[in-house]
C-alpha cells in the first residue's frame, strides 16, 4: 500500500513512520503524496484516536530530496502540488497529531514537525531551519507555525541564521512538547500518544479548530462559534461519559464519540 512510509494502527494510535532511512527520510512527491492518504485515512477511522509521524533510522526528515528535484524546476508549483496538499491535509486532521522527532528535522522535514499538535524530541535529536543557506525562504508553512510557536524575534532568528537547534534548546524556547532519553524514546512516545488517544477525540477537534478560528475573528465572532462548539461537544457519548464520572467519583473512560 505505501513504498515510502509505513503505517501502522495498535491501541487507537495511528503510526505512521517516514521509511527512506538510507536518505534520511527525505521527501519525493510520492513521499508526500503517501503521507497526505495516510492522515486522510487516519482521519476517517474510528479506530484511530490519535496519529504519531516518526523517521526510520537516525532521522525524524532531512527535508527535500534533492534528487527529486530538477534543475530550473518551478519551486512555487512544487510546494503547490506536494507540499500545500500535504500541510492543508495535516491541518485539517481534528485528530491529535503527534511528531516522533527521533533524529534531525531539517528544511521542510522541520516543517512537518511545526505542523503537528505535539513534538516529542529525542535527546539526540535536533532542528534546523536551513533554507536560507541555499537562498530560499522557509515553505511548506514553516514561518505560519515558527511564529506561533516560539514567537516573531525567536522565528526569525532562527530562519535568519539557519543554525542547529538542540533539543534542549529546543525544550527551552517552547519547541519541543518533551524531551526524552534514547533508551526510553519507544517507550513513552507509545505511552504519550496512547495517553491522548484516551481522550474525548471530539473534543479535542473542537479545541484544534476554534483554536485556529481565534487567529482570525473578532472576539463577538468568536464567541458565537464558541456557542456552537460548545453546542456540538455537548451532544457527544464522552461528554455524558465525562458528567457520570465525575457525579461518581470516578476515572472516564472516552470512547472518542
Amino acid at each position: 500500500m505505501y513504498e515510502t512510509i509505513k503505517y501502522s494502527v495498535e491501541n487507537g494510535v495511528a503510526w505512521l513512520t517516514l521509511n527512506r532511512p538510507d536518505k534520511l527520510n527525505a521527501f519525493t512527491s510520492q513521499m508526500n503524496k503517501e503521507i497526505q492518504k495516510a492522515i486522510k485515512i487516519s482521519a476517517g477511522a474510528d479506530e484511530v484516536r490519535a496519529i504519531i509521524v516518526t523517521g526510520e533510522g537516525r532521522a525524524f526528515c532531512s527535508g527535500q530530496d534533492l534528487s527529486d528535484v530538477d534543475e530550473g524546476m518551478n519551486l512555487g508549483q512544487k510546494l503547490r502540488e506536494d507540499y500545500g496538499p500535504m500541510m492543508e491535509q495535516i491541518a485539517n486532521c481534528e485528530k491529535p497529531i503527534i511528531a516522533g522527532v527521533n533524529g534531525v528535522a531539517a528544511g521542510a522535514g522541520f516543517s512537518l514537525a511545526l505542523a503537528c499538535d505535539f513534538r516529542l524530541v529525542s535527546e539526540k535529536a535536533s532542528f534546523l531551519n536551513a533554507f536560507v543557506n541555499i537562498g530560499l525562504i522557509p515553505d511548506s508553512g514553516n514561518l505560519y507555525y515558527l511564529s506561533r510557536i516560539v514567537g516573531h524575534a525567536k522565528a526569525l532568528e532562527l530562519s535568519l541564521l539557519g543554525e542547529k537547534v538542540t533539543a534542549g534548546e529546543a525544550k527551552n524556547i517552547g519547541l519541543a512538547t518533551k524531551v526524552i532519553g534514547v533508551d526510553e524514546w519507544n517507550e513513552h512516545l507509545k505511552a504519550f500518544a496512547e495517553n491522548i488517544a484516551n481522550k474525548p477525540t471530539k473534543a479535542i477537534g473542537l479545541i484544534k479548530r476554534y483554536l485556529e478560528a481565534s487567529y482570525h475573528l473578532s472576539l463577538e465572532e468568536y464567541l458565537k462559534e464558541e456557542a456552537e462548539g460548545q453546542r456540538i461537544a455537548g451532544l457527544t457519548k464522552d461528554y455524558a461519559e465525562g458528567v457520570a464520572a465525575f457525579t461518581e467519583k470516578r476515572k472516564a473512560h472516552f470512547i472518542g464519540k
